[in-house]
């Protein structure tokens, strides 16, 4: 990848596909957690993937997936690479990582400084890690991702690691230039960001989400 990476998550419908081609992103996120309003099948997902670019990443999103599960999901959605959004260990991630041949997202909550020093524990198991706004107990019905919710982009400032890693977390095209100056990140993450109404991707939104993390 090269210049600032883009993710726009949580892809539903063909219009976002052919948005997702239009602006040369670098991976798209299918969510594969049924709680969530950007919930897939694997076979939607296949169908969805199958309009992509070929330069285009699919990412298979998960929480706290159990083998079987993974297993139905590889098998029925062929993804590039499976993002964890649950509770998984680093041992969880190598076992992931492992079994499937694929590289992995470990997505991380983040509130504080010892959020972002946990980080650490997984970067000889993931192949990135995800920065994401930590869901507030207060919040009802709180998605583990996906939630609109910013957190202090500071924390990131002077975080520095070998493992890549992707910033998210209330991205949008109004924010998003500022996010990256202030936390550095080479990659970002956007799902709520650019929809219309939640599990509904805008396609204006995201091209303006791309040309705002472009400027």
């Amino acid at each position: 990848m090269s210049g600032l990476a883009i993710k726009i998550c949580g892809v539903t419908t063909p219009d976002a596909i052919e948005a997702v081609n239009a602006i040369e992103a670098d991976m798209v996120g299918l969510n594969f957690f049924e709680k969530s309003p950007r919930y897939v099948t694997p076979q939607q997902a296949c169908d969805l993937a199958a309009g992509l670019k070929s330069s285009v990443q699919s990412v298979a999103l998960v929480v706290n997936a159990h083998d079987d599960e993974l297993d139905t999901i590889v098998a029925g959605a062929a993804p590039n690479i499976i993002q964890v959004h649950g509770a998984e260990t680093p041992e969880r991630v190598a076992q992931i990582k492992a079994r499937f041949g694929l590289p992995v997202i470990k997505a991380l909550p983040v509130e504080t400084t010892d959020d972002i020093e946990k980080a650490r524990l997984y970067e000889d198991a993931a192949d990135w890690l995800l920065f994401d706004a930590k869901p507030p107990k207060s919040l009802d019905n709180a998605l583990p991702g996906g939630n609109g919710l910013v957190f202090d982009w500071r924390l990131l400032t002077d975080f520095t690691s070998h493992c890549p890693w992707m910033l998210s977390g209330g991205l949008d095209a109004d924010n998003v230039a500022e996010a990256i100056r202030i936390s550095g990140a080479r990659a970002v993450d956007v799902s709520s960001g650019v929809e219309s109404k939640p599990g509904l991707k805008d396609p204006q939104r995201i091209k303006e989400f791309a040309a705002a993390v472009r400027s």
